[in-house]
């Protein structure tokens, strides 16, 4: 039976997990019970070492007590200011469930090897498509999308498609880690994991 989020339960101290990893398996769990169409989805803040943001939604693919895993274009907007400016902001907007989990931390590239144990997991399709897309720079229409599709197919034929070189995870360290539960009169439960020094951790109330 689908757990019923519209009383707005309290989020208390008490019922937290002693480590952000522990309480955020749980939401997620819950999360992909309720029947949301990607839990999964996260927005992903970046910004220019100037200070310019930019975000946009992406799936997580994978998190344990090191932080949070997505796959991307290195040479992507994205990737290219994660390279710059290595900081970041995640947001899981879990909105029929009243819920956000909202994350800030640093970032760092995975392994070659994490990389390439993922893209082996990918439909082909996927596969291909991370070769064939130049992401986040301008193209003269979908003609010229589709036909870089069909090259790259034709490049592998039916042969193993390997991961592109500028192609790879990115695993965001979690600085701070805040669970959102909205309450009526906008006085919502914010509390928030973080770190203060390697392995440490502090539980902490923020005001609505």
């Amino acid at each position: 039976m689908r757990r019923d989020y519209t009383a707005r339960e309290a989020l208390l101290e008490p019922a937290m997990a002693a480590d952000w990893t522990t309480q955020f398996a749980a939401w997620f769990i819950e999360a992909s019970g309720f029947g949301l169409p990607e839990p999964n989805a996260m927005i992903v803040a970046s910004a220019t070492p100037s200070g310019h943001p930019s975000a946009r939604t992406v799936l997580l693919k994978e998190y344990d007590a090191r932080g949070f895993v997505f796959f991307t274009n290195y040479e992507s907007r994205k990737g290219a200011e994660l390279a710059a400016n290595p900081h970041a902001s995640l947001v899981f907007p879990w909105f029929p469930m009243q819920r956000q989990v909202i994350v800030l931390g640093t970032v760092e590239r995975v392994t070659r090897a994490e990389t390439e144990a993922y893209f082996a997991s990918r439909p082909r399709g996927s596969q291909l498509g991370a070769w064939a897309s130049p992401q986040s720079t301008v193209v003269p229409d979908r003609e010229a999308v589709d036909a870089g599709l069909e090259a790259v197919r034709e490049r592998f034929g039916d042969g193993p498609v390997p991961p592109p070189p500028h192609w790879g995870g990115l695993r965001v360290l979690p600085e701070t880690v805040e669970f959102w539960q909205g309450r009526s009169n906008r006085l919502h439960d914010r509390l928030r994991y973080r770190r203060t020094g390697d392995d440490l951790w502090v539980l902490e109330r923020l005001a609505p």
